[in-house]
């Protein structure tokens, strides 16, 4: 039997630009829904149609890809999202990957980056739906339940993200010792680089808020090197 095609959202607006992109993808095998403004993607993605990777322009007309990514994560934690933005500025990076998308491409940018960084993020979701277990582990007085992205502590609940309870569950399992940047980024994200740790910096802050009811809890950070999740039992 044929292994089922990937099924991809791809949102532009420049139509020279998306028709070239569009015909590599198809070519290379997957499947393709294709918007020319973000009004027509926010529609697909209301309707709760499911996609295995979502690419999306920034800058689009009637509904920008920061809030179309923003909806997408409301109602799946585990597809993959590539911005494509003409835009340089680091805020505006950062602000992407922080409210959940898992890369960026910079305009102009070869085929051959967009197709290698679509399979890397087809084949690790794949492996992290596979090995996503049900796994209540016990945090000094918290219960951490991965499964169900839930941190809780008494009356106090807090439901995570899916990278947030990754980041916890990588953390854990290398309590108390000292877990470098680049393996937390390589592992989580994909990759290493400036953009992709300001976004860590931000979810390391997001956890510390999390746990700070247990003052035996802490995520130390061990400049120039990484981080340590210290729990005093």
């Amino acid at each position: 039997m044929a292994e089922k095609k990937a099924h991809l959202l791809y949102v532009e607006d420049d139509e020279s630009l998306s028709f070239v992109t569009r015909d590599n993808l198809e070519l290379n095998g997957y499947m393709v829904t294709y918007c020319e403004d973000g009004g027509k993607a926010m529609q697909l993605i209301q309707s709760n149609q499911r996609f295995d990777l979502c690419i999306l322009d920034v800058m689009l007309p009637e509904v920008d890809g920061f809030t179309l990514a923003t909806e997408i994560r409301k109602r799946d934690e585990l597809v993959p999202i590539i911005f494509l933005t003409a835009k340089s500025m680091k805020q505006d990076k950062i602000h992407g990957l922080t409210i959940g998308a898992d890369d960026y491409i910079t305009k102009p940018f070869s085929i051959e980056e967009l197709l290698l960084k679509i399979d890397i993020f087809l084949r690790r979701t794949k492996y992290s739906t596979i090995l996503k277990e049900n796994l209540v582990v016990k945090i000094a007085n918290y219960l951490f339940d991965y499964k169900n992205l839930s941190l809780i502590n008494g009356d106090y609940t807090e439901t995570l993200t899916q990278k947030e309870a990754d980041l916890l569950k990588l953390l854990n399992e290398n309590r108390n010792q000292v877990v470098k940047r680049s393996y937390i980024l390589e592992t989580i994200w994909g990759k290493d680089d400036y953009f992709l740790g300001r976004s860590l910096d931000v979810f390391i802050s997001r956890l510390r808020k999390y746990l700070q009811i247990d003052e035996r809890i802490k995520i130390e950070n061990i400049h120039g090197v990484g981080f340590k999740f210290r729990v005093d039992e």
